[in-house]
């Protein structure tokens, strides 16, 4: 799905994911919730170019779900939201954090937006 490039992608990130009612925080989260997630922009390339300059961008998101608990079905809604909102699934991996005593899930989405002109 590409987009016109306004609203900011972690607004459209944080309200995507507000039906979850979990913390949700861009790159650090304080840690004071047993499950939240933050995310990140890790790469932002040009997709689509055009007499030199770019059209369209991608993005390349990493997402972490953390929780103390059972955090299947909070994954499930994550990937199932994202996906509905235009994000596409790259990859998905999960470990436990002996430090933070808490699992974690890692997602990555990409997403593109299109580059609008200034009139």
């Amino acid at each position: 799905m590409i987009l016109a490039e306004s609203p900011s992608l972690n607004k459209i990130i944080m309200d995507t994911l507000k039906p979850l009612n979990v913390p949700v925080a861009s790159m650090r989260y304080n840690q004071t919730a047993d499950t939240y997630i933050v995310f990140l922009v890790y790469n932002e390339a040009p997709e689509m170019s055009a007499d030199d300059e770019e059209i369209i961008t991608k993005y390349f998101i990493q997402m972490d779900v953390f929780s103390s608990g059972n955090f299947t079905k909070l994954v499930k809604d994550v990937v199932k939201l994202m996906k509905n909102a235009g994000f596409g699934r790259m990859f998905a991996s999960e470990t436990y954090d002996e430090d933070m005593k808490k699992f974690r899930k890692i997602l990555r989405f990409d997403y593109e937006t299109k580059i609008e002109e200034d009139n």
